[in-house]
């Protein structure tokens, strides 16, 4: 079994379905309400354990009852939470998220304060590392321990995404909004040619149920999965997840892009962020029924 080391974000996310995103300054109804873990990290971390991987997750909380019911649901998913910090007197971060009935989503984020900002030193043993920018001295850290190993180490690219970070990964994977904001480039195709000529390991840019688009000898693409979308929350997560664990199984790059699309694909046939997460199985069913 594949173990993948994960640094990042972990949250509690409150997720409200209704039929269109707030806009104005007054009170909305909505039809249903989850309170669900989420996080980049913590949802690639789940997607690792339920695709069948090892998945350690390294991040922060504050010592309270947040921190207790998002680490109780994390171990209850099988990922291994042991090297997760808990600060006294800090704050753990929590979301409200909007979605619509067409699926997509409205985030307002708190990243908790009085966290931990260096981790502690640990013995890194995994097949693959995976960090978000969240927490970028703990992905620093495990950036540099994978790259010692000499296992693949995969940056999640939302914004703000730091040269200095970027560039100590094997693999970076942007979304359009973290392409736009790393080169400065509105349009994600010269965009994602500027990031290659700017980072020296493979780059790829995820697009949604368009997508994915990689630089080897010019631009490649690679379509998505049509289906049947109810609440995008966490997908980019959990294609981040199934991404790097194909590659700690010995997986090429395009293989393993397009199992992490077809396990977003099915995430997003659910509601609840990353309660709809697939397992093994149904994503290589899907996968055979593309053929």
């Amino acid at each position: 079994m594949a173990q993948v080391m994960i640094a990042g974000s972990a949250v509690l996310d409150f997720v409200y379905q209704m039929e269109h995103l707030p806009q104005l300054a007054q009170k909305y109804q909505a039809n249903t309400v989850e309170v669900v873990g989420g996080g980049c990290a913590a949802n690639a971390a789940v997607a690792i354990a339920r695709l069948g991987g090892e998945a350690q997750l390294l991040a922060h909380f504050g010592r309270d009852e947040v921190a207790q019911t998002v680490l109780t649901d994390l171990t209850g998913e099988g990922v291994d939470c042991s090297l997760c910090d808990l600060a006294e007197g800090g704050r753990s971060a929590v979301s409200s998220v909007y979605v619509d009935a067409a699926g997509e989503r409205q985030i307002m984020a708190f990243r908790g304060n009085g966290l931990a900002r260096d981790p502690s030193s640990f013995d890194l043993r995994c097949d693959a590392v995976l960090a978000d920018t969240r927490w970028p001295e703990a992905a620093h850290l495990v950036f540099e321990l994978g790259n010692a190993l000499g296992v693949p180490t995969i940056l999640d690219g939302e914004a703000p995404v730091p040269i200095e970070l970027a560039a100590s990964a094997s693999h970076v994977v942007f979304s359009e909004q973290g392409l736009a904001a790393f080169t400065g480039i509105p349009d994600w195709r010269p965009a994602l040619v500027q990031a290659a000529k700017e980072l020296a390991g493979f780059v790829a840019v995820t697009r949604g149920g368009d997508g994915v688009a990689w630089i080897s000898d010019g631009i490649r693409e690679q379509a998505g999965f049509s289906v049947d979308v109810k609440d995008t929350l966490g997908a980019g997560d959990v294609w981040h997840g199934a991404f790097a664990l194909r590659l700690a199984e010995g997986a090429d790059e395009e293989n393993a892009m397009r199992f992490a699309s077809a396990a977003a694909a099915l995430k997003c046939t659910g509601l609840g962020g990353r309660k709809a997460a697939p397992n093994r199985e149904t994503v290589e069913n899907f996968l055979e029924g593309q053929n």
